[in-house]
């Protein structure tokens, strides 16, 4: 039977290369001769021109809301075609439960990201951080931070492990941050990441240019790149150092995600036989048989008290004998698959056999395994010595755990941190005050801190599964790098850059209008505003403008109306009700308003009153009181359009509104922004 060469999607077609050096991919199950994947023979640097120039191009043309939808899009195409992504699955040696973390768990990857970028990116290809700095003292010099996307392409090169989900993680922010991504995964597992490129591709979805993959060889990649692009890694510690330095050379940005030793901690306040024991005793099993243990985020020390370490061992070894069979995942029954390949299964029995040389000693009864495929048993190591150097150092990338004993919280600490940096661990504990000590003592040392308990055993995501609105990556050995994180992995892909000039021109940079730019004020003329002017709540989004103000008359606060609201609100505060008390303050001139009856009243001062494009008004934003108002003195308001966000698939935008309050002295007396929901037409 002839096996054809595993093909690549580039330059927005699918080609097979020409060499006639390949490395066989078998079933990991069975053996087959699944396909053969090129060692040479790519175009890789007419890849990236390509990525540089039409995927740019392509992913430019789109805001972030525009490409958030895409990726909902995306995902619901994925879900509705997973089927062949789960039979596909299952030759990598992949349960159903498996292939559920790898597929489904991509497939979320997209719908979070297409929520979360139209819920927390503007509808623009530019992020503005932070307020502005202003840099001189008449305001018409000032500073600001933006995010705009590197004009290059991520280069995602990912592990064996989890074809679908390591690839669409990657993908996720890049793509909503308008960079074009370049996929390179593994060569056991690549024929799956090809599936699913293939889905992405025929739904028609993707702009031109946004998505490549190379199954096969990549080794003169990184050469064709320089600091306009991005490498992320998901690999052994051994081959990230050599990229590293390989992208340090060419000025390439460079996040890795490597080797990882987690740990999970039992608290001393544990008993066996307690929601928190049992729920221990489960992530453990979990960990060590989920995708056959081949998962960076799995646990591989288990550190307890040192009483507790024959009790752990015995509830791990029966629970794997109650609940894990192992052998081919398409057979009635099977809990737990066969590693990739046999080449990663001689990799784990060679680590295992290391760190039984050096004190490990089995306490499982060998579970039966299937003679041929790449099949290997549960391994759970006890350890006298919780010191020997090759249990924190040595990592056996299947379903093989540690044990070690510990004496006090202190001492817990201590070897968790013997990992020398990891993805994750748990503490598991009833006792916030052990949880506080534990967590607070490893999380430097940790890229992520998962706490279990009764409260969370049933709801909790797990140890190792990571989540796409938290960071996933750890200092150290775990590389240093992060993944994900909502839309912190979404900069990662953008430049952070700091831009400076008059309010006019960074307001015209950054699409949201600045303090001391120019305005269009409708309202009191002696306040500056044009009352023929259309008050700006009249405007729809097609009509309103950044910069469209409206200026209200003053309004006189008496104290009438200050004791009427405390009456009313049973707000009785002694600054609004006492004078002797309110002159005793520091901070107060006597009796003055209250500061929520001033945001009230500056509604009042700038509504217009009449059914118009204004829908709803759905909250305020960093309101701050700034100078008290006593009775006697008059207060006005001045609304801006500061921010215009339309949504993609409403008739209706958000609108921010800059409020600022001042008194009958023009000194400020409170700020805030006011958000809208408004009509996109009248």
């Amino acid at each position: 039977m002839t096996v054809e060469l595993l093909p690549s999607f580039l330059r927005n077609e699918w080609t097979t290369p020409t060499s006639t050096e390949a490395t066989d991919v078998l079933d990991a199950s069975t053996g087959e001769l699944l396909n053969r994947v090129a060692k040479d023979g790519l175009d890789t640097a007419g890849a990236v021109d390509y990525a540089r120039t039409t995927g740019q191009e392509k992913l430019g043309e789109l805001t972030f809301h525009q490409r958030a939808l895409l990726l909902k899009e995306l995902a619901k195409h994925l879900t509705a075609n997973k089927d062949r992504l789960y039979e596909i699955s299952a030759k990598t040696g992949a349960t159903k439960v498996d292939s559920m973390v790898d597929i489904d768990g991509g497939i979320g990857v997209l719908f979070t990201f297409g929520s979360k970028g139209r819920r927390e990116l503007p509808n623009s290809n530019v992020i503005v951080d932070g307020p502005a700095e202003v840099l001189s003292k008449d305001g018409s010099f000032v500073g600001e931070h933006i995010y705009t996307r590197i004009p290059g392409v991520a280069v995602q090169i990912n592990a064996f492990n989890f074809p679908v989900w390591g690839m669409l993680e990657k993908f996720a922010p890049a793509f909503l941050a308008g960079v074009p991504t370049i996929a390179k995964p593994a060569t056991p597992s690549a024929y799956l990441a090809v599936e699913c490129v293939k889905l992405m591709q025929d739904s028609g979805i993707l702009p031109e240019g946004s998505l490549q993959i190379v199954a096969g060889s990549a080794r003169d990649l990184l050469d064709t790149l320089d600091y306009r692009d991005m490498v992320s890694f998901t690999g052994s510690a051994w081959t990230a150092k050599a990229l590293k330095k390989q992208a340090e050379e060419r000025g390439i940005r460079f996040t890795n995600e490597a080797d990882s030793l987690n740990a999970a901690i039992l608290g001393e306040d544990v008993k066996e036989g307690s929601a928190e024991f049992d729920a221990f005793v489960r992530a453990i099993v979990t960990e060590m048989t989920v995708k056959a243990g081949q998962k960076c985020t799995a646990i591989r020390r288990i550190i307890v008290p040192e009483g507790m370490k024959k009790a752990v061992e015995d509830a791990v070894a029966a629970r794997l004998a109650q609940k894990i069979t192992v052998g081919d995942p398409r057979a009635e029954g099977t809990t737990m698959g066969a590693l990739v390949s046999t080449g990663q299964l001689k990799d784990v029995r060679e680590a295992v056999g290391r760190l039984e040389s050096a004190g490990g000693r089995n306490v499982l009864d060998s579970l039966d395994v299937p003679g041929e495929g790449a099949f290997m048993a549960p391994v759970l190591l006890d350890w006298e010595n919780a010191d020997a150097p090759e249990v924190h150092e040595i990592e056996a990338f299947g379903p093989v755990a540690s044990v070690l004993g510990y004496t006090d919280a202190d001492d817990a600490v201590r070897l968790a941190a013997k990992g020398s940096g990891s993805l994750v661990a748990t503490v598991c504990s009833g006792d916030p005050k052990v949880v506080s000590e534990l967590g607070l003592g490893i999380s430097a040392h940790h890229g992520r801190v998962h706490i279990l308990n009764a409260e969370t055993a049933r709801s909790s995501t797990g140890h190792g599964s990571p989540v796409p609105h938290l960071v996933h990556g750890g200092p150290g050995r775990a590389g240093g790098g992060e993944e994900l994180g909502g839309i912190r992995s979404v900069k990662h892909h953008m430049q952070r850059t700091a831009v400076q000039g008059s309010p006019n021109m960074l307001t015209a940079l950054t699409g949201q209008w600045h303090t001391g730019a120019d305005r269009r004020i409708a309202g009191a003329d002696k306040f500056g505003g044009d009352p023929s002017m259309e008050h700006p709540f009249r405007k729809s989004l097609a009509e309103l403008r950044i910069g469209d103000s409206f200026a209200s008359d003053l309004r006189t606060v008496k104290l009438e109306d200050i004791s009427a609201f405390a009456n009313e609100t049973g707000d009785t505060f002694y600054a609004h009700t006492n004078q002797e008390a309110a002159e005793a303050n520091p901070f107060f001139p006597g009796i003055v308003a209250h500061g929520y009856l001033l945001v009230s009243w500056a509604a009042g001062l700038f509504v217009s009153p009449e059914p118009g494009p204004v829908l709803a008004n759905y909250g305020l934003e960093n309101l701050r009181f700034m100078t008290p108002v006593p009775a006697g003195d008059s207060i006005r308001v001045e609304l801006t359009a500061k921010k215009i966000t339309p949504r993609e698939t409403d008739e209706y935008g958000e609108v921010t509104w800059e409020a600022v309050l001042y008194n009958q002295d023009d000194e400020i007396v409170a700020m805030y922004d006011v958000l809208t929901l408004v009509a996109k037409t009248r």
